[in-house]
């Protein structure tokens, strides 16, 4: 499968990480081409330096023959309209995008976006700690 991540945090590194040493074809696209330090030394994917709210940046990147996009920056609108033109402009089948702010992931899921919500999933797994299953 062929994967372009946009955001080379912690998050996007490890992801492309992963799927790099999982035999996929990764291109992380980031605007500061420092943060591709943060990928493993064995990563064999492609680096590209570029603002994914632009279409020719996620041209030049890949995203017109990519299988998958992941939005995994900081803000919130960043990755919902990265992952608007990796779905509409680009054809993109599965898009991805992380949103903080669970009251928009549940707006940009209505706008047909699969959303990923780390403050829900730390929510649900810190409370599931808190009390055992099938206790109350």
């Amino acid at each position: 499968m062929k994967v372009l991540i946009m955001g080379c945090g912690r998050t996007g590194a490890a992801i492309a990480g992963q799927l790099d040493q999982d035999g996929h074809k990764v291109t992380v696209l980031d605007l500061n081409a420092s943060q591709f330090r943060r990928l493993p030394d064995a990563f064999g994917g492609q680096m590209a330096v570029g603002n994914g709210m632009d279409t020719d940046s996620l041209e030049r990147a890949g995203a017109r023959d990519s299988d998958a996009f992941i939005a995994v920056t900081q803000g919130d609108n960043r990755n919902f309209f990265a992952s608007q033109l990796a779905r509409e402009v680009f054809g993109v089948e599965s898009v991805i995008c992380r949103v903080k702010d669970p009251e928009r992931g549940e707006i940009f899921g209505h706008l047909g976006l699969q959303t990923y919500s780390p403050t829900s999933a730390g929510v649900e797994a810190m409370l599931s700690m808190l009390v055992p299953a099938g206790r109350t």
